[in-house]
């Protein structure tokens, strides 16, 4: 089974669509007990940075995330849950957030230019992700293929090993991240057609 966690941070029917595709059993909860069943995790998001840790603390999402990835459990951050795995957002003033890997997430500079023209804040829409290193779970992927996104901010890891893609939107940022039993990318999987199923099914396929 796979735990879909539910932070009140949304987006979560959408993965689970997405994981029924492929007839795997998933639970949507924030409840630990339930949650310490599943076999491997799966942290999306949307929103901001600091009502998110609210809500993981007020549940016990946070320090059942630090155990999960301590244990080995395979887990897959997507969107606000690649960023809240890292130390702190400058979102809101400065957010003190998981602490998983070290490094920062910072907001897109203002402002943004690419060839002469200003580009719009967020970063929305389908992008390509530049593969720096081979993973499993995005093992197979077409250079070619577009990935979903919608982010204002993006992370800085302090190691640049865990590192596994990068996407250029104005600057060219880390999109994709792996680290052990964790990977997790910035773009949207569950919304990304048929890449972003092939990325998903693999994560559920993987034994790190």
């Amino acid at each position: 089974m796979i735990g879909i966690i539910d932070y009140l941070a949304g987006n979560l029917t959408s993965v689970a669509r997405a994981l029924s595709y492929f007839g795997y059993k998933w639970i949507i909860s924030s409840d630990i007990s339930e949650l310490k069943k599943a076999e491997r995790i799966i942290f999306p998001g949307v929103g901001a940075a600091k009502s998110a840790m609210e809500s993981l603390k007020k549940f016990g999402l946070d320090e059942f995330l630090k155990e999960s990835f301590l244990k080995g459990t395979p887990i897959l951050g997507i969107c606000l849950g690649t960023q809240i795995i890292f130390e702190e957002s400058k979102e809101d003033g400065g957010t003190k957030t998981l602490g998983i890997l070290k490094g920062k997430v910072v907001r897109f500079p203002d402002p943004l230019i690419s060839n002469g023209e200003k580009l719009k804040v967020p970063h929305m829409g389908w992008n390509k992700v530049i593969w720096k290193k081979s993973h499993p779970v995005f093992a197979n992927l077409d250079p070619d293929y577009e990935y979903y996104f919608v982010h204002s901010y993006y992370v800085l890891p302090e190691d640049k090993e865990i590192i596994l893609g990068t996407t250029f939107y104005g600057i060219e940022f880390s999109s994709v991240i792996g680290y052990k039993n964790l990977v997790a990318v910035q773009f949207h999987p569950e919304k990304s057609g048929k890449p972003g199923l092939q990325i998903l099914k693999q994560f559920c396929e993987w034994k790190p």
